[in-house]
């Protein structure tokens, strides 16, 4: 009984070194290299806003006296020339206020008629000594009175006209009615402020986008920019424009800063309509068939743990890239210019078409998994990781 127990166990025993033996034979590292080759590609760097489509030019068209509508000659979408009459208020009370106007000047001007007639006579009897100067000086300032009067009604006669024609409602520009804001026997009143009776806009074909770029980014927004934008109407359409204004004034909301950006938005197709949203991209840096690397190209460094065997030929410089023959990794200053995130120009260091070294990985020999880097060097430190045939001897 004890011998078939001490057999069974020895065959476990031998099961379990095989077992060990292989698993470890199988946990042999494999380096690959991840390459890039030096090459031409454009590098830009961008600001994304939201902003707010509108026309170029827009103007409210109001009226400087109260009355009621009494007819509106456009509509919505209504194309119209610049004094085009485009709407009418009542002028019932206007011509009553003009006539009345006309009748006091009328009495202005007959009063003034004897106040002249009668000052000439005064002036003549006052040259024979006949009256007092007194007399004489009363003479001369009714007639005087009755030219200011005179000038008064007149005054009050044209602005009467005025009014009238204010009644009559014109087109100040060519465009586009955008919007209507009084219908027919609707009462406006002017009496504190002006009220807005339409919008025209002058070309729907020249549009722009108010965009509020924030603080933080600001900075690099200058006229001139290529501006890329979509709109939620199109989803599938990228419409693009030009950085035309920077204005310096800031708006707070919620104690967020922002600073509004004037884009150019050319809309031939009339696809844009005053109000959409516009999701804006502004090019802030952008530069065209530039040398460039990978970002991860110049984060690499190789380390003995990773790399073995192989010879480490290292260089001075803030910033190089390394290439791999022979089994040598050898560094390469470079100077570098702008980044998107993704590349990085290259100004000198390297040349055109060279391969370099982006990222070494490290797999598992005989089919084992790929391990990261990182992975494989704490393995590799680490006392309990498991080790190849040989690593367990004693020096």
């Amino acid at each position: 009984m004890k011998k078939k127990i001490i057999i069974s166990l020895a065959v476990v025993v031998i099961i379990v070194v095989c077992c060990s033996l292989f698993l470890c034979g199988k946990g042999k590292h494999e380096i690959s290299y991840d390459t890039a080759v030096v090459g031409v590609s454009n590098i830009s760097n961008s600001v994304t806003a939201t902003g707010t489509i509108e026309p170029v030019t827009s103007v409210d068209v109001g009226t400087q006296v109260s009355g009621i509508v009494d007819k509106i000659y456009v509509d919505y979408n209504t194309v119209v020339k610049k004094g085009q009459v485009i709407a009418e208020l009542d002028k019932t009370n206007l011509i009553s206020e003009l006539n009345i106007a006309k009748a006091n000047l009328s009495d202005a001007t007959s009063n003034l008629r004897y106040q002249q007639a009668n000052y000439k006579r005064y002036n003549a009897l006052y040259k024979k000594g006949l009256i007092s100067a007194d007399d004489y000086e009363n003479a001369l300032l009714s007639y005087r009175q009755a030219q200011d009067a005179v000038r008064q009604q007149k005054e009050s006669v044209q602005k009467a006209q005025t009014n009238l024609g204010y009644a009559t409602i014109t087109s100040p520009i060519d465009g586009v009615v955008l919007s209507k804001e009084v219908e027919e026997g609707q009462t406006v009143a002017a009496s504190f402020e002006t009220p807005t009776l339409f919008t025209i806009a002058r070309d729907l074909t020249d549009m722009r986008v108010i965009a509020d770029v924030d603080e933080a980014d600001i900075g690099d927004v200058k006229e001139g920019e290529r501006v890329s934008f979509t709109v939620d109407a199109y989803p599938d359409d990228t419409f693009s424009g030009t950085v035309t204004q920077v204005r310096q004034e800031a708006t707070t909301t919620n104690n967020v800063v922002t600073y509004e950006v004037v884009i150019s938005a050319p809309n031939k197709d009339l696809k844009l309509k005053p109000g959409l949203t516009a999701n804006v991209t502004i090019y802030t840096l952008e530069k065209s068939n530039v040398l460039s690397v990978p970002n991860k190209a110049l984060r690499f460094t190789p380390t003995k743990e990773l790399i073995g065997d192989a010879v480490i030929k290292d260089c001075k410089g803030s910033k190089k890239v390394w290439t791999f023959s022979n089994n040598v990794f050898e560094a390469h200053p470079v100077t570098v210019g702008i980044s998107d995130g993704i590349n990085t120009e290259l100004l000198g260091g390297i040349k055109k078409g060279a391969k370099i070294i982006t990222e070494i990985k490290v797999g598992m020999g005989n089919g084992g998994n790929a391990v990261p880097p990182s992975e494989a060097s704490m393995q590799e430190s680490s006392p309990f990781a498991p080790k190849g045939p040989g690593q367990n001897k004693k020096k």
